[in-house]
This record gives structure tokens, sequence and C-alpha cells, in this order.
């Protein structure tokens, strides 16, 4: 082996060891949704490991309340989780903040039976969401008031994950329901009909933010800013590799290759309209949800949309020029 073979070798091990000792973290994830793509495939491709964390990545599921119990106990030290989640947590006076976001517009599409054409249709059938408190839920009650409907003219149901939502939609036993990628794609192939894309009418929901502790990051700054790095990377590692993040998505959806199409526009989706270079937390997207939220929680009304955020993590990575060099 030649001495330029042997330092070119000795160079990529160097780049891909981490710097630091290996910090063994916990992620938790609140649904089995294409926004924590990054956060798998990070895990996968040791992306996060180059940085010198050792993840280990949990789904708790149950919508945003369980997330953040588990967030706020400390059984986890990232939560992936959309914003309406931690800005409810931070009114209720939790430790919680918000750090990155890869997806600040709302993803869902509202599927529906064909018999559904207008949103007045809605008006007496049933809709289904994940959970009450989900994502989806708070994206349905947004979407309702910008129709000028409110809840109660329908029957919410609590169903489950998109794919078993279709399984209802299609056995009869809703109406319509809230779903994300590629389940959006598969109920267009089977003749249901798409009442809503969130993207389109331009709703920033902050659908998948990172939140963590305040506490955690007083003390844990640096740790915090590898995990970030690794994120971001592997946004930026998807958006470059699809036929690798497009695998990453299969085995974590658990589909099969009849539904390689169904991916595919997945891919195309998330890469064109959803993921986000720089992993900002939109401030627009606070504001949207406390002008939502205002109703109902009196704290809301008047919060300075700032205080859910701490952006000096992507901010300094920002101006280092990191996410630049990662697009490259």
């Amino acid at each position: 082996m030649s001495k330029a073979a042997f330092g070119l070798i000795l160079n990529l091990l160097l780049w891909h060891s981490p710097a630091h000792g290996v910090d063994k973290v916990r992620i938790g994830l609140s649904a089995l949704s294409p926004t924590n793509w990054a956060i798998w495939l990070a895990e996968d491709f040791g992306l996060l490991k180059k940085y010198g964390i050792e993840p280990e990545v949990v789904y708790i599921g149950g919508g945003a309340t369980r997330g953040i119990n588990a967030l706020a106990s400390n059984e986890v030290q990232f939560m992936a989780i959309g914003g309406v989640g931690a800005i409810n947590a931070a009114l209720r006076g939790l430790d919680v903040v918000m750090v990155a976001s890869n997806v600040n517009l709302g993803t869902q599409r509202i599927i529906s039976n064909p018999g559904l054409k207008n949103s007045k249709d809605l008006k007496g059938k049933r809709v289904g969401v994940s959970a009450f408190g989900s994502n989806t839920h708070t994206t349905l009650l947004m979407v309702l008031k910008r129709w000028s409907l409110r809840p109660e003219e329908m029957t919410v149901l609590q169903v489950g994950p998109s794919p078993t939502m279709l399984i209802s939609l299609q056995k009869g036993w809703i109406d319509a329901a809230v779903v994300t990628s590629p389940t959006d794609f598969i109920a267009e192939e089977n003749g249901y009909g798409i009442l809503a894309d969130i993207a389109d009418m331009r709703l920033y929901t902050l659908q998948s933010t990172i939140a963590v502790r305040r506490e955690y990051l007083r003390g844990q700054e640096d740790q915090a800013a590898r995990f970030v790095k690794g994120y971001a990377e592997a946004i930026a590692y998807i958006k470059k590799n699809k036929n690798e993040a497009v695998n990453v998505l299969k085995k974590r959806l658990r589909m099969d290759a009849t539904h390689d199409k169904h991916i595919e526009k997945t891919y195309q989706r998330y890469t064109s309209k959803y993921f986000d270079s720089v992993p900002y937390v939109s401030i627009q997207g606070v504001k949207t949800l406390l002008e939502f939220l205002e109703n109902d929680n009196p704290k809301a009304r008047g919060a300075d949309p700032a205080s859910f955020i701490d952006a000096r993590i992507v901010r300094s990575l920002d101006q280092s020029g990191f996410f630049k060099k990662l697009y490259e």
C-alpha cells in the first residue's frame, strides 16, 4: 500500500471517529412517520455515532402527552414531536424547549370516501385521527377552523397510525382521515379523494421538532450540538442518496416491494417540499400554533413565540458554515 493511500484511509478513519467519548442518549419518537426519517437513517448509518452519540431510539406513540411525559421524566433526552405538544407543555410550566425542526409545514393530507367532494360534506361524518392531542388531531382542528367548521359538527375518532386509518376507511368505520405519506398515495390509487393538502394550505404546524429539557441543555449543550450535527447530516444524506434513504424508510415502515412507487412519491415530496436543509424551528409556526391555542388556553395569548425556541445551536452551526458544507 502506498503512503498516499495509507494516509487517505487514516484520514477517513479519523473523520468518522468521534472526537469525544461516545455518549449514550435516548431519542423518543411520538409517531411512526417519514418525519422521523432522519433519525432512523442517522441510527442505521452511524451518523450520530460519528459525532460521539450512541443513540437508542424509542417509539413511544400515544400522542404528544406520552412523549412529553417521557421527556419531562428524563426517560429520553431528545423527543421528536410536533410543535403543538412542546408548546402546550411549556405553557403548562414544564421544562421543555424546541432546539431544531426538520419539517415546519404540515405534512398530512385529509383523505375521504369518493362521495365527499368538499369540506362541507364532512358535516355529520366520522373523521379519524391517530390520537387526541396528536399532530393529526391538531391539524384537523386547524383546518376545520380555516374552513369555518366546528369539530362538534362531525364525529372525530382516534383510530391509530395512518395505515390503520386507511383500513378503517376501507371497512366503512370512518368517512375521512388525516394521514401522512405514503398512506395518502395508496389511498389515492384506491380511489379515495384528497380533501386537503396541508402543505398547499401553507399551514406551519411545526410537524416535527426536536424538543429537550432546558435543564438538560444547560448541562449538556455540547452533547446536544453533536446530536443536531448528526441529525442535520442525516437530512442531507437523504436528499443526496435516494436509494439508500428509500431502503431505510421501507424497512422502518415495514413496506414491501409492492409499495415501491408509493415510497418513491414520498421521497420526492419530502425532499422537495418538506425537509429543511437548515433545521431552524419556524417562528411563524410557533405564532400560528399560539393563535390556534388561544381559545382553549389563555396563557397562549400574549406569549412570546421566541420563548419556546432555543435556536443557539442551529444558529451557531449555521454561522460556522456547517450546514452549507453538508450540501457541497
